[in-house]
């Protein structure tokens, strides 16, 4: 590793896409009880287009390097680490630091990546998986012949959460724009236009009982239509508030009016449920529990994605120092699937 150079990207503050700075230094030491990540592939997340704006509600303090998660192989193992490891294929969910050449990381927070998975295909189902899966099997509960409403479908949690929803045997309908319908009904979705009409009567003529769950990652005022859309025991997950990406005032707002939505709907005397789902919940608390749930989540995803039952959707590869074009690629609205960042 003496020749190799770190390479990182960091956001310094508000800026356009184009004030990313790409900066040169010494790669990392692993530490004690880490491994040090040489990145095959990171992510542009939505969490990303927030932060930029200063929008993501517990985002460190400017400046410091993006990348909520990363695939890459083990070069290092610090003091306590079994050295077996290095070598290895490891994912990680960071929340920040994956835009870099080379990642320290806990190496309790690795998981190794299945032979034949390739870099860039199992970054699609990092953090998108992990988020998929938990909401439909650990809160909704998504079971054979139920039918599901995913908004934002062709994302890059909507994709996962389509194919894993699929897999457990559930009918999906979901939201996108008309450019991306043909793709999905390929992929045996019923798709909504949600930029013209009223989503929520479409939504009903296609299921007049209501459906057993809706996904929401838009928030702000339609999350009441996708409350209103439960049938009866059926299940509201709300993870995001996109609708307010270019709000100005207080970012953590969005999320106290949906967290108080749904303490309000759960107070209420009705046979269905909603939940604020976070990927981070429960690490503070009890981070054993977090971990454990995190490594067996995040390996049955991997499974799927070498099974089959899930196919990767790489929108784009740029290399890390296009990390601006990358950016503004995935704000664009135009592709399906993720963005991935590559060495």
């Amino acid at each position: 590793m003496g020749t190799e150079v770190l390479v990182e990207v960091v956001l310094p503050g508000k800026v356009e896409p184009e004030g990313l700075e790409v900066r040169h230094g010494t790669v990392p030491v692993a530490g004690p009880g880490q491994v040090v990540v040489r990145m095959e592939a990171t992510g542009v997340s939505f969490a990303e287009q927030q932060m930029r704006r200063g929008r993501y509600y517990d985002q460190p303090a400017f400046p410091f390097v993006p990348g909520y998660d990363l695939v890459g192989t083990v070069v290092a193992a610090g003091e306590g680490v079994d050295p077996g490891l290095t070598g290895t294929r490891v994912a990680a969910l960071l929340k920040v630091g994956g835009w870099a050449s080379h990642v320290p990381v806990d190496a309790t927070d690795v998981v190794p990546v299945p032979e034949g998975v390739g870099a860039a295909e199992a970054e699609t189902v990092v953090l998108n998986g992990i988020t998929a899966w938990q909401m439909l099997h650990r809160k909704a509960r998504v079971r054979a012949g139920q039918t599901v409403l995913v908004h934002g479908a062709n994302g890059g949690v909507g994709t996962v959460l389509v194919q894993l929803a699929q897999a457990a045997g559930a009918k999906v309908i979901g939201t996108a724009s008309v450019r991306h319908h043909d793709a999905l009904r390929e992929r045996g979705v019923v798709p909504v236009d949600y930029r013209t009409g009223d989503v929520a009567a479409r939504v009903r003529e296609l299921a007049p009982g209501g459906v057993d769950a809706v996904f929401d990652h838009v928030g702000g005022p339609g999350v009441t239509d996708s409350w209103r859309l439960l049938a009866p025991g059926g299940t509201l997950v709300a993870y995001g508030s996109a609708s307010t990406r270019d709000d100005e005032g207080s970012k953590q707002l969005p999320v106290l009016k949906l967290l108080g939505r749904v303490w309000l709907w759960n107070a209420l005397p009705n046979r269905r449920s909603a939940y604020f789902y976070n990927v981070w919940a429960g690490k503070a608390l009890a981070p054993k529990r977090f971990r454990t749930r995190l490594h067996a989540d995040l390996t049955q995803v991997l499974a799927a994605l070498r099974s089959g039952d899930v196919t990767a959707q790489v929108a784009a590869r740029l290399p890390l120092t296009r990390a601006a074009d990358a950016l503004r690629l995935a704000e664009s609205g135009t592709v399906a699937g993720k963005v991935v960042l590559t060495p």
